[in-house]
């Protein structure tokens, strides 16, 4: 631990809503944009955490639902916290475990207490409410603590939505007051693809007092045209002295048009979960390395890839014959593009040339990865 300040979010520069600059925390600084590599379990999938660091990652996220199931959070705290659990010495992130009681408990039972519901993994009945994500994740040493909200699907009915949006602000104000003060609180935008309902939430935030603020609610299959035209507003509904994080986010022109929108952090498994399936992301659009046409391409990913001693010819072989060694470098691979990208955001903003960098992206990145 460092002397810097518990935390303290600095703008250095802004190109158009773009903004770049740096959160600092007593583990370290966090530069903006910035990416989160998601360690779901304590670990970042097939990755050494010091290769994480080496990808350029400032901070990575860890999930408050799999860790309080297993291995618990309170036997974490007993074998000192999370970042020495794992080995991870800088900022940690953790979500509140709402999103995944929703998408993974078919048994859930949402009331105004919180969300009882079954484990995935032995059937096991348990209760979280705003008090105990709080009571986790400062269990686990977190660094920046996410707030515990209620997230429906944008395709629900208007009411349902209003319901989730209200009780997530009384669950924010909950989480508030049970939150210890150790590292960061960030609270969480919720209302669908209402303007009026996220005017409503960033207010209600805004009067509670958060660190940082999460868009919440998007990239759950609306798709990129109504998430961005969410974004237009959201953003800039939030405080503008705090950092704007866009949640579970994203393909790398997801990103690209967020930071256009202001947004300045972001997570997901995208990379390392396509690490693993074979697909790999470069300047040119994902590819799917399982393809027969790379059986016998020379050529590395790129030529400035932690991967560049190898050829796309031997990924191929590894990752067709379910090699471990097949993971972990098409998973080093994707986490080092997801930096560069980053990085290239954040010196087009501090040189002013945010649009020419984002239109030359876009001309030349293409979409989905072809089919195998």
């Amino acid at each position: 631990m460092t002397s810097a300040p518990r935390f303290a979010f600095t703008i250095s520069a802004r190109d158009g809503r773009a903004r770049t600059g740096t959160i600092a925390m007593r583990r370290g600084e966090i530069r903006t944009p910035a990416f989160m590599p998601v360690g779901t379990s304590a670990t970042v999938k097939a990755m050494k955490p010091a290769d994480v660091r080496a990808s350029g990652a400032d901070i990575i996220l860890g999930n408050t639902y799999h860790l309080m199931l297993r291995p618990g959070a309170e036997r974490v705290a007993q074998l000192g916290g999370l970042h020495a659990f794992m080995g991870w010495e800088r900022p940690i992130l953790t979500d509140s475990g709402g999103y995944q009681v929703m998408s993974l408990s078919e048994l859930g039972k949402v009331s105004e207490e919180g969300v009882a519901f079954a484990s995935h993994l032995d059937g096991s009945r348990h209760m979280l409410s705003p008090e105990r994500s709080m009571e986790i994740q400062a269990l686990l040493g977190s660094d920046i603590v996410m707030a515990f909200d209620q997230l429906v699907p944008t395709t629900s009915g208007r009411d349902e939505v209003i319901a989730a949006m209200e009780r997530s602000m009384r669950w924010a104000k909950r989480s508030k007051d049970a939150f210890s003060g150790e590292g960061a609180l960030f609270g969480i935008q919720q209302g669908g693809l209402d303007e009026g309902l996220r005017q409503a939430s960033a207010e209600a935030l805004t009067g509670i007092g958060f660190d940082g603020y999460a868009v919440g609610g998007l990239a759950v299959g609306e798709g990129q045209e109504a998430m961005f035209a969410c974004l237009d507003y959201a953003p800039g509904q939030l405080p503008e002295a705090a950092p704007r994080y866009l949640m579970g986010v994203g393909k790398p022109d997801d990103i690209v048009g967020a930071v256009e929108r202001g947004i300045d952090m972001f997570d997901c498994v995208l990379p390392t979960r396509s690490g693993r399936t074979g697909q790999a992301f470069t300047w040119d659009g994902p590819i799917n390395i399982r393809n027969a046409k790379f059986a016998e391409d020379r050529a590395p990913l790129d030529p400035e890839s932690p991967t560049a001693s190898w050829s796309k010819a031997y990924l191929h072989h590894l990752v067709r014959s379910d090699e471990i060694l097949g993971a972990m470098l098409m998973t080093e691979h994707n986490l080092w593009f997801y930096q560069r990208l980053m990085q290239g955001l954040r010196d087009a903003i501090a040189e002013g040339r945010l649009a020419a960098w984002a239109e030359a992206f876009r001309g030349r990145y293409k979409g989905a990865a072809p089919a195998a």
